[in-house]
């Protein structure tokens, strides 16, 4: 019982982190149809900003501050440089230069920081524990659950009763119509590119936190994880992204705790099959509507 509360824990804690990686990508998805694979590159810049600024004596809240912003300006100036003048372009154009962006951003990763291994120095706070019966659960895990919880809770307030939240939430539905009422295309964009960029910084940081070591790649894995939870509740919806998060969470968890360690280098490969059976029996994600026959070719 212990055992499976504690698996329970950490799946809810990775389950997070896969849900707010999901949602930065959902958001401009739905506004731009842009699969953002560069998405793990804002997570880099904001992991290599909470190396360099707590290598440095700061204090911890404001690294953690300047990691989400450095998040927040990359975004900004990826919209600006790289996508503004592909908002017309096809999907395909849009994905490859998604994919160019994020080879690019490597590369200028590697050449500044190096390929070693950055450890990042964070406050002894993060290691503390506290037990629950004969169980050791982290605090850093019930941080996480409960400031994702308190992020969704607040996006989902900003996009319903907010202005700005209210026109993203009609571009998603109907573009072209929101622009006819007189909405701005680059103001819509840049908001969209604001939100998805401090969603890949608190993720960043809840990521490090676990995995407290950055190199150019970093960004890569949680990013595809987003990616797939984003495909797997359907794509363009917000709160399928974060039920499709939680689920790929609880299936790499699950698949962990129940095969033996000889399937560990294996695990990963195991979820993504597990995945496409589902999307085989659900094409446009859980939540998504069903495709037709035509629409699958």
């Amino acid at each position: 019982m212990q055992l499976a509360l504690q698996q329970f824990i950490n799946a809810l804690s990775l389950g997070s982190i896969y849900a707010l990686v999901a949602l930065g990508v959902a958001i401009l998805f739905s506004i731009l149809r842009l699969a953002n694979f560069a998405h793990g590159e804002l997570m880099t810049t904001a992991g290599f900003t909470l190396y360099m600024t707590l290598a440095s004596g700061w204090n911890w809240v404001l690294a953690v501050i300047a990691a989400i912003a450095a998040s927040v300006v990359a975004a900004l100036i990826l919209e600006r440089v790289a996508y503004r003048r592909l908002r017309n372009a096809q999907p395909l154009t849009l994905l490859m230069t998604s994919f160019a962006v994020s080879v690019a951003l490597q590369s200028i990763f590697l050449l500044t920081f190096g390929a070693r291994p950055k450890g990042i120095e964070l406050p002894a706070f993060v290691d503390a524990s506290f037990r629950i019966g004969g169980m050791r659960v982290q605090w850093l895990d019930i941080a996480i659950i409960l400031i994702t919880a308190a992020i969704v809770f607040g996006l989902t307030l900003f996009l319903r009763k907010t202005v700005i939240g209210l026109a993203l939430r009609s571009a998603a539905d109907d573009f072209q119509t929101t622009r006819l009422m007189g909405v701005k295309a680059n103001a819509l964009f840049v908001g969209a590119f604001v939100l998805s960029g401090m969603l890949a910084g608190i993720a960043a940081l809840f990521y490090f936190a676990t995995v407290p070591n950055v190199v150019p790649s970093s960004g890569f894995e949680p990013m595809l994880k987003g990616f797939i939870a984003c495909v797997i509740g359907g794509l363009g919806s917000l709160p399928a992204a974060i039920v499709g998060g939680f689920l790929l969470a609880f299936l790499e968890v699950g698949s962990d705790a129940l095969l033996s360690d000889n399937f560990s280098p294996y695990l990963d490969a195991i979820v993504f099959l597990i995945a496409i059976v589902i999307l085989r029996w659900r094409p446009g994600g859980i939540f998504g509507v069903r495709l037709t026959a035509e629409q699958r070719v």
